[in-house]
Parts: C-alpha cells; structure tokens; sequence
C-alpha cells in the first residue's frame, strides 16, 4: 500500500513541476521539461516497483507528461510548436545515449565506485535503446498530429479533455505495443508475460493521462513569460 500511496503523491509532485516550469519560463519552459522528462524516464524505467499485485517499471509518469507538455504547445503554439519539441527530446535522448556510453568506456581508476551503478543505469542493451527512441519518435509525431486532427472536430475550450484523452489513448498505446514488442519479444519472454507487461503498461498511461487532463486545463489560461521582445524585457502573454 505505501507504493500506492507514495505513487500518487509522486504524480502530483511530477504535475506540479510541470505547471511551475510553464508558469515561470512559458514556452522555452515546456521544451526544457521535454528534454528533461525523455531523459529521466529513460533512467527511471531501470527501477522496478510492485504496486497493488502488478509488477511495473518507473518512468511512466515523466513520459506521459512529454504527451501533456506537446499537447499543451499544440493548444497554445500550434501544431509546429508541437512538432519541434518532439524532435529536440528525440535529439536529447540520442545525445544523453551516446555521451554516456562514451562515459562507461573509460577506464575507472583503482578507486572509482561509480562505474558499476552507472554501467546498470546507463549500459542499455542495443534492442532497448532501439525499442526506445522507435517509440518515442513514432508515437510523439502520431499524438501532435492526432491531437491537430481531433481539434479540428472538436475546437472548443470546454473540449480540450476530449482532444487530450483522445490522442493520448492512440499514442499511448502505439508507444507501448512498439516498445514491447522491439524490447520484450524473443525466447526469454512469454507471450503471457509480453500481453502482461503490454496491457499493465498501457493501462498505466492511461490513468495518468486521463488525470493529468485538469492539469492541462489549468496550464493552458496561465498566464506566461512569452519570448523576449527586442528590448530585452520579457512580456506577458495569456491565452
């Protein structure tokens, strides 16, 4: 039960950081919570917790708030807003991949204890890595391009959560079905235990993008830091 209750306490922790990095910094804000959040969850997936009989892995909440964080430039910046952030935390997990195994191939000195815990965290093996940045690109680009199309249907303010949840389903579980079945198909893995990791994972982002959709609601008539004018002096904008 402490994995529950700790668990919603570190979504709503996770929520508010989000919100805070909007409020304060605007948009250039929710491209660094992209870049930031893609990297951590990446990290955080390497833990694995049991919450309520299900065996999981972190980082799911980090992930699905990159869909609230695209979906809310959508909302408010347009569908090329959208766009680019998904490509710079598609750059930024490339980036983090390549400097950090560059990283585990020095050779640590007699008295190095950080090789072994970062080789865990940071030595993916190839088919992980690949199942990653394969989901992460193909579902991201899917959601900004769904979230635009379910808009054009349905534009009103008062319809954002059918936008948001409405994305998120597809996405989320495009994202999941590609990971799985790159990271988790071969001989050591069940079919049973690749339809559990699949239907729990999925099941998972749901909920969280399901209750991450007031958080939108109040990210989106925030009022913002916007882009510095030619006088240097940051203006205020709101929407």
């Amino acid at each position: 039960m402490f994995n529950f209750t700790w668990g919603v306490f570190f979504v709503l922790v996770n929520f508010a950081f989000f919100l805070l990095c909007f409020k304060f910094f605007g948009k250039k804000g929710l491209y660094a919570w992209v870049g930031v959040a893609t990297v951590v969850a990446n990290i955080q997936v390497a833990k694995t917790i049991d919450m309520l009989g299900i065996t999981m892995t972190l980082g799911n909440t980090m992930y699905v708030s990159v869909y609230m964080t695209t979906d809310l430039l959508n909302e408010r910046y347009g569908v090329k807003a959208a766009r680019r952030a998904v490509w710079f935390g598609f750059f930024m997990l490339i980036m983090t991949t390549v400097i950090m195994q560059m990283v585990l191939n020095f050779r640590p000195s007699e008295v190095d204890f950080a090789q072994g815990p970062m080789q865990d965290l940071f030595g993916l093996l190839p088919r992980l890595a690949l199942g990653s940045l394969a989901a992460y690109l193909i579902s991201q680009l899917l959601d900004v391009y769904l979230y635009a199309g379910i808009r054009r249907r349905f534009s009103s303010a008062n319809q954002l959560w059918i936008r948001n949840n409405g994305s998120g389903i597809v996405s989320s579980f495009i994202d999941t079905l590609i990971f799985c079945s790159i990271a988790f198909t071969g001989p050591e893995y069940s079919l049973s235990t690749w339809i559990q990791l699949l239907l729990s994972t999925y099941v998972f982002k749901f909920i969280l993008t399901a209750a991450g959709t007031p958080v939108l609601y109040l990210a989106r008539g925030m009022k913002v830091p916007v882009e510095e004018a030619d006088s240097g002096l940051p203006t205020i904008a709101s929407k």
